[in-house]
């Protein structure tokens, strides 16, 4: 439902269009698509009409709105163009410039008549779209400016396979926006802020995460394989990956192409007859017997694999993705090592950042890894929604008894 405003558009646009001669008329009127036809024209095929070159029709154009912006038709409005600039602070002072017009008009020809307004007011600050963030407006420099560099910084934050739910995301968000003014705060107008950044991006199942990867820019049904895995957080049969992406995503997925997609993609690692694992989980491909001959390659004998108490073998050969429990308040804790014995001593002496002032703590679950990158993307998997999920499910007769 788009916002309702004191005037009409089009009486508007009429009354202030009315001191232009007829050819500064139809530039402007066919330059923003103000007439019968909602497609708004280019200086070349304006030009081509009259038989003059865009550089000519570019500055009757301008011309033409410098003597609008004069005239007492124009300031005759400026009570309505305060209130379009109400509305704009009320989404957040800064909104793409799809968003906003979706907010003012639901028709083509109506959003044409307000960006008409936007240009011609200088209540209004337009952003052009670049590599990073899509055509904006705002009203309010200063928001502006921390909404910008809240938005870069969060996105360097990010790691680039990490997919977050929406409502977390949001938190992690605002967490860059600590100067903001309270009232800004709204979630849904951060959810606008966000969807000003082309870097950021959202997939079907509301997860956030850098738009350029597969678990964003979902590209074929290898994507929607991969996001059903994630949701599951448990091996699949390539039967019942097919089934969940058509009841998930409403998409038609063959069996035998889901099965060669599995097989081909390096994301999935078969792990028994017909069932596949993500190797982002810690997976290991190939053959069993070939995984343990890799393992003992590079461990030794078995005897010492096994010798835990001085941990010399694993602690120079094993990543580990481990979960604290706080004895204090109960909330637990996600991270990686290289060390688990040395890393859970640190954290229950107060020697880490994260958990300082929160212990004592208490390891409640470990996965090891031969793989850092496999150790440290575990440990973004089990923080996102999806992964927590897994957590309740894994350890949910000890989470129940605790």
């Amino acid at each position: 439902m788009s916002v309702k405003t004191s005037q009409k558009p089009k009486q508007v646009t009429k009354k202030i269009l009315s001191p232009l001669q007829d050819r500064a008329f139809e530039v402007v009127v066919c330059r923003f698509g103000l007439g019968e036809k909602e497609e708004r024209e280019t200086l070349e095929s304006i030009g081509e009409r009259y038989g003059i070159t865009r550089e000519r029709v570019r500055q009757i154009e301008n011309a033409a709105l410098q003597s609008i912006r004069k005239s007492d038709e124009f300031k005759s409005f400026e009570s309505f163009f305060e209130e379009i600039k109400n509305v704009i602070k009320g989404l957040g002072s800064v909104i793409t410039e799809d968003e906003l017009l979706e907010e003012l008009a639901k028709d083509k020809s109506s959003q044409n008549h307000f960006l008409f307004y936007l240009v011609l007011s200088d209540l209004f600050n337009k952003e052009k779209e670049d590599e990073h963030f899509r055509s904006r407006w705002h009203v309010d420099s200063d928001v502006y400016s921390k909404v910008h560099n809240g938005l870069s910084k969060f996105y360097d934050s990010l790691g680039d396979d990490e997919l977050i739910p929406e409502a977390e995301f949001v938190d992690k968000f605002l967490t860059h926006l600590k100067d903001l003014n309270q009232d800004l705060k709204d979630r849904e107008v951060v959810k606008r802020w966000l969807n000003i950044s082309k870097k950021i991006g959202q997939n079907p199942l509301k997860e956030y995460g850098k738009a350029d990867t597969s678990g964003v820019k979902v590209r074929g049904v290898k994507d929607y394989a991969f996001l059903v895995m994630r949701k599951h957080g448990n091996p699949m049969h390539f039967r019942e990956v097919a089934k969940s992406v058509a009841d998930i995503f409403g998409k038609k997925a063959h069996v035998a192409t889901i099965h060669n997609e599995l097989i081909k993609d390096s994301r999935f690692v078969l792990v028994g007859r017909g069932y596949y694992a993500l190797k982002e989980w810690g997976y290991e491909p190939g053959a069993a017997r070939e995984v343990i001959k890799k393992i003992l390659k590079l461990s030794g004998p078995l005897s010492s694999w096994y010798n835990l108490c001085d941990g010399s073998r694993m602690k120079s050969l094993m990543f580990y993705t481990y979960i604290l429990k706080s004895l204090r308040d109960g909330k637990l804790y996600i991270g990686y090592t290289n060390d688990l014995r040395k890393r859970f001593k640190q954290h229950n002496e107060g020697l880490s950042t994260y958990t300082k002032g929160r212990g004592p703590w208490e390891i409640i679950y470990y996965e090891a890894c031969l793989n850092e990158d496999d150790a440290r993307s575990r440990e973004l998997y089990l923080k996102t929604g999806v992964g927590r999920r897994y957590i309740n499910s894994r350890l949910k007769r000890f989470l129940f008894h605790t």
